[in-house]
């Protein structure tokens, strides 16, 4: 997988212009604010994901414009593919001249893992943060993962309001074993899911982290379901029976929990209560890790990411590193580069000349918008 061509017009601050990319390692430096990162999230998008900024996406469009445009020519699937987004209020796809319905259809077709200090967040930040960190790398790598998220996300907000009208109609009662029983269904299935990415990123993850560490420290990680589901690690169920076994034990959760639930008016179990447990040493490093700590963990995860995507889609995806490498000394960034070499990676950054040093490949300014290739 890689990056043959971005064009962009009309997007955030950047000048209606293209960039042509190599094959290894591209630098894209100059000094804060400048479109570094606008740059790196326009690859991302293609993704099919949101921004990993958080924006809306009338925010993508530039001052004063209508709309923002941008095109995308990648090799993936052993061929040169065209996938082209269109800002204006939403996002509209098209892929290899076919409009999309939406463009969360974009994912598994182009695949990229990216990087920002705003990652720190999978691990300084609450539960949510890390299962949207699971939700966005598990819709690359199967799809139909994310119309399971939907109907379980819905099926819980239906429950929801079902839980408060209870509270004064006690015959509501009967909507909510309805919902109890979607929210099983596709609650089962989204811990699976969950369960085999995070035990894959397991098989990559400790080791990356040993490597960042000069193996001083021992990274473990284990998902967590707030039900309370169980499955023997070790036996050779399929999936869809361990998917049974975990939506059998939400339901009974469910069960017990809703005269709780119809006091508070809100779901308590499910897969929207789950976290994934990131630990060194065997102590919590959002509690216990030190800054450095935080950032090589989430660097090993997103390495990881990468190495798992790679293993599922058998080539490797784009690496986006934005803004990463300066708050890493030597020795952490030359593991790191010499990890991901052979890869095609974006670097963004304000000083080039220690990145060049290590990373060679092809160096782009960008000033106001403008890029220039050097």
């Amino acid at each position: 997988m890689r990056v043959i061509r971005l064009e962009y017009e009309g997007y955030r601050n950047l000048v209606t212009d293209s960039i042509e990319a190599a094959e290894g390692v591209n630098l894209i430096y100059g000094d804060n604010a400048q479109g570094k990162t606008n740059l790196v999230e326009g690859i991302w998008l293609f993704t099919g994901a949101k921004s990993f900024r958080g924006s809306k996406d009338g925010e993508l469009t530039g001052f004063d414009r209508e709309f923002s445009r941008l095109r995308l020519t990648f090799y993936g699937a052993g061929r040169e593919q065209e996938a082209e987004l269109k800002v204006q209020g939403r996002r509209q796809a098209v892929l290899n001249g076919v409009e999309l319905k939406s463009p969360t259809q974009l994912a598994g077709s182009f695949c990229a893992v990216i990087f920002s200090p705003a990652h720190l967040s999978l691990i300084q930040d609450g539960p949510a943060a890390r299962r949207r960190f699971l939700d966005i790398a598990i819709g690359q790598l199967w799809p139909k993962y994310i119309e399971i998220l939907k109907r379980y996300t819905r099926a819980v907000t239906q429950r929801n309001a079902a839980l408060k009208d209870a509270r004064y109609n006690r015959q509501m009662e009967s909507l909510i074993d309805i919902f109890d029983q979607s929210i099983a269904q596709f609650g089962g299935r989204l811990t699976e899911y969950r369960r085999r990415y995070a035990a894959a990123l397991g098989r990559y993850a400790p080791g990356i982290y040993a490597g960042l560490s000069g193996g001083k420290e021992k990274l473990s990680l284990a998902y967590q379901p707030a039900h309370g589901a169980t499955a023997d690690e070790g036996t050779a169920e399929s999936v869809s029976v361990r998917s049974e076994r975990y939506a059998a034990g939400l339901l009974e959760a469910l069960t017990a929990a809703r005269e709780e639930d119809m006091r508070t008016g809100s779901t308590s179990v499910g897969p929207h209560r789950d976290d994934l447990e990131i630990a060194i040493d065997d102590l919590p490093v959002r509690s216990f890790g030190s800054q450095g700590q935080k950032r090589s963990a989430v660097l090993a995860l997103k390495l990881a990411e990468a190495e798992v995507l790679r293993d599922a889609a058998g080539e490797k995806p784009v690496i986006l590193l934005d803004d990463v490498m300066s708050e890493l000394d030597g020795a952490r960034q030359d593991y790191i580069l010499n990890h991901i070499d052979g890869w095609q990676v974006f670097i963004t950054c304000c000083d080039p000349a220690p990145i060049q040093k290590l990373a060679g490949g092809r160096s782009f300014h960008m000033q106001a918008g403008k890029i220039q290739a050097e």
